[in-house]
């Protein structure tokens, strides 16, 4: 285990998992709002690209680029439905299905990747879609859901988990030049769709929030994720991109007065036990042979 790397990839999706409360607070529209995401976060990377000096050291290969496109053609598609489906189901439900993502990039990565998937990763992560599917479960008592809402969370899930490998498939291009790169595919494939007068009423709080979106959950974000999964097994991001949707839940619960119930209850438990499980017994596994010597 990596440990530099899994803490990079734990801060990002705790980051991440604030990203529902941020968005509901920006008052744009899916296309709109991404659009903001990409313009904020490709100004940050490329100042971080040429500071740092990392342009000098870049080694370009042709092959690797297209996989970074593909990559940010899938990421981009990933915000587009992930937001839509925030607009028209609750967070909470389309947080629950966007991860669907890590089942569907663990299995695929044990085929491409020839990833072996420990018991305490098949247990943790069975841990975590179940109590994610009660917390979804839940939240359609009484409820008329939206089929397009669930729709949109289902296929951001499959381009989350599209990103994910295709993202684990770059090695040589550095983590600015990856994610740069994204983000000017993304202004380049929106710009023909985006209607400009959503901008005109925004207040100033909901600038903040818009921007925020883009420097925090985007420039940031991305820089912590796509430097850790390199160098991370398929299991072990497969479980620990489910710390998103537990800091979205205390959010929900801690900010919005969300207040669950038995069913849900029983969920966050079983989320939060479960990534509990997936961190604390792997170190225990490698302290006990330290103690040795």
């Amino acid at each position: 285990m990596h440990k530099s790397a899994l803490s990079q990839l734990i801060i990002s999706m705790a980051i991440f998992g604030s990203v529902g409360f941020f968005s509901s607070r920006t008052g744009l529209p899916a296309v709109e709002l991404v659009f903001v995401r990409c313009v904020c976060a490709f100004a940050i990377l490329l100042a971080a690209w040429l500071l740092t000096g990392s342009f000098r050291r870049e080694r370009w290969d042709a092959r690797e680029t297209l996989i970074v496109i593909a990559c940010g053609v899938s990421n981009l598609l990933n915000w587009v439905f992930l937001f839509t489906a925030f607009r028209l189901i609750s967070v909470t439900i389309a947080i629950s299905l966007y991860h669907l993502a890590p089942i569907l990039a663990l299995i695929a990565g044990g085929l491409i990747f020839r990833d072996k998937l420990g018991r305490t990763a098949v247990f943790a992560l069975a841990g975590c879609f179940a109590g994610t599917m009660l917390i979804m479960g839940a939240g359609f008592e009484g409820t008329a859901p939206s089929w397009k809402g669930m729709l949109c969370g289902v296929l951001a899930a499959i381009f989350y988990a599209a990103t994910m490998l295709l993202g684990r498939s770059v090695r040589q291009t550095s983590v600015y030049a990856t994610t740069f790169i994204q983000m000017a595919i993304g202004m380049a494939l929106l710009l023909p769709f985006v209607h400009f007068n959503a901008y005109a009423g925004l207040v100033r709080s909901e600038w903040i929030y818009a921007v925020a979106t883009g420097i925090v959950h985007t420039g940031v974000v991305y820089l912590l994720f796509f430097g850790s999964i390199r160098r991370l097994p398929s299991p072990t991001v497969a479980v620990f991109v489910f710390v998103d949707p537990a800091v979205a839940i205390l959010l929900d619960v801690l900010v919005n007065g969300f207040r669950p119930d038995g069913l849900q209850t029983a969920g966050i438990l079983l989320l939060f036990g479960s990534l509990l499980a997936a961190f604390a017994i792997p170190m225990r596994r490698t302290a006990r042979p330290q103690a040795k010597l």
